[in-house]
């Protein structure tokens, strides 16, 4: 607002035969892109519906000291005030016999309230929603386009993708749509949100997709389409559908520091909404592949102290679980997994998707990097468990020489386990190898986050047992030049590899 008046004034100062031709204007709508989106939207939203859901919850009233239960609120005078004691004997007068008030009716119940988006995937009433649209509700209703509802029956729901099916019952078929193959959208292909924003029914919003298989930190499986679409509060729930009218993702989360869109949402990709939708509808639950590892990403430095060709890929496997499909396959902590069931694992959280996707009873080649070569081993898939069984099985304590070693140029102090290294740093029974007692502060140990109580177990995929054997290791791959030494370190949170700078041997140059 500020700048127009001084653009006006400088064009009426310049003579009207001076002014320079306007440049040719960009072409609206850019090339490829529809003229309008009306009869796209006109089609697909009948089969998209608006999802209300209410529970009931007692309302409590918040009291005052003193005041008798169940009964209204209390004037309260200010501490050290004349009335401060007035106010209590007036209440120590009045109170029942054992604080009661007899025959006072109940506190009244309210509906908490929740809206959001869903579709319909099938003429017989199936609607795909997210699972916190409905989580908790004791009542589901959905407003179809005509504005007329039905009473929906909850028939699974899948908290670790945040996916739900519902049901409902129609005297007349009803209209749907399809999933697309989601891994054929591209960043930059248009697409078209369609949901409840805010409640205000039937609203369709048009973007990109901005970006592919985004980690949100929502689950383990996270492979989210990011779409610039507006997209709000009440879109939970609602499709993202392609120019084709398909469905290609489940619109589901926001990044917005206000609470309204900013052109930032997350979408999850029809091919995984659709086989858990699929199961939901079939069984009522998910039945999950299951591999029983427990994995890290490979860094650069992992890449390199392994001699894995090609940079950094794959998942490195910290703990194989002894009563896991993968232990039973011959999997080892400090495989690197390259492939699984024929597919690439680019990175690590690519293989939890790619393995719970597997069906459960299926014997699945895996491609491993091992010693310096790849391996192919065959897993049988299993159901994924409720709860991880906690593996590992008490071993008796090392009979070692409570003697500790300065690992030089680490800043590390190491020593064997013992009954009193046990007490001290509060290892598990079960723990093996070698205890880090010190860590000095600035060293390689320090920047890895190494520390005391920390175990470690391997080095260079070799089990370790004594400082002395830590310390020969390190010294082997300091004569072969190697840069980095691969540790398996075990800490209360569990197992994981650290690669470690290794210092010059002495007497060498640098």
């Amino acid at each position: 607002m500020r700048f127009a008046p001084l653009l006006m004034v400088a064009a009426l100062a310049a003579p009207l035969a001076a002014l320079p031709a306007p440049p040719a204007m960009a072409q609206i709508p850019p090339p490829g892109a529809p003229m309008t989106f009306a009869p796209l939207a006109q089609r697909l939203l009948p089969a998209v519906v608006n999802i209300q859901t209410s529970q009931a919850a007692a309302q409590r009233q918040q009291q005052r000291p003193g005041a008798p239960p169940g009964g209204p609120e209390v004037p309260q005078a200010p501490p050290g005030s004349p009335f401060e004691e007035f106010f209590r004997d007036f209440l120590e007068r009045n109170r029942p016999p054992g604080g009661q008030q007899p025959n006072r009716p109940q506190p009244p119940t309210r509906r908490g309230q929740s809206l959001g988006s869903g579709f319909i995937i099938d003429a017989s009433g199936i609607i795909v929603t997210n699972n916190h649209v409905i989580d908790g509700a004791d009542e589901i209703n959905v407003v179809l386009s005509d504005n007329s509802t039905l009473r929906a029956e909850l028939v699974g729901t899948d908290a670790r993708t945040d996916i739900a099916v519902l049901r409902v019952q129609s005297d007349r078929p009803l209209p749907f749509v399809s999933f697309a193959d989601s891994d054929t959208a591209l960043v930059g292909d248009w697409v078209l949100a369609i949901g409840n924003p805010f409640g205000l029914g039937g609203s369709v919003t048009a973007g990109i997709v901005s970006a592919r298989g985004r980690d949100i930190r929502q689950g383990p499986y996270d492979d989210f389409i990011q779409t610039d679409a507006a997209i709000n509060r009440g879109n939970s729930g609602g499709p993202l559908f392609n120019l084709a009218g398909e469905v290609v993702g489940i619109n589901t989360a926001i990044y917005s520091p206000s609470g309204g869109s900013i052109g930032i949402g997350f979408s999850i990709p029809a091919n995984l909404a659709r086989n858990i939708a699929a199961q939901l509808r079939d069984v009522g639950r998910v039945r999950r592949g299951w591999l029983g590892v427990n994995i890290q990403q490979v860094t650069e430095e992992i890449a390199e102290s392994l001699s894995l060709p090609n940079g950094a890929r794959g998942a490195l496997v910290a703990r194989a679980q002894e009563d896991g499909p993968a232990a039973a396959a011959g999997i080892q902590a400090g495989d690197v997994i390259l492939r699984f069931n024929g597919q690439e694992v680019r990175e690590m959280r690519s293989l939890p998707r790619i393995v719970a996707d597997t069906p459960v009873g299926q014997e699945s080649p895996v491609v491993v990097w091992r010693e310096g070569r790849e391996q192919t081993l065959n897993v049988t898939v299993r159901e994924l468990p409720t709860e991880a069984a906690q593996a590992g099985t008490p071993s008796p304590t090392p009979d070692a020489r409570p003697q500790t070693v300065e690992l030089a140029g680490l800043g590390l102090t190491i020593g064997p386990i013992t009954s009193e290294t046990r007490e001290r740093f509060s290892l598990r029974p079960e723990s093996r190898g070698v205890v880090i007692t010190e860590v000095s502060p600035g060293s390689p140990a320090a920047e890895r986050e190494l520390r005391p109580g920390d175990v470690i177990v391997e080095v260079q995929q070799e089990r370790v047992n004594s400082p002395a054997e830590v310390q020969a290791r390190l010294e082997a791959l300091r004569r072969q030049n190697r840069a980095t030494a691969l540790l398996l370190i075990e800490s209360a949170q569990g197992q994981r590899w650290v690669p470690l700078r290794l210092a010059a041997p002495r007497g060498s140059p640098g």
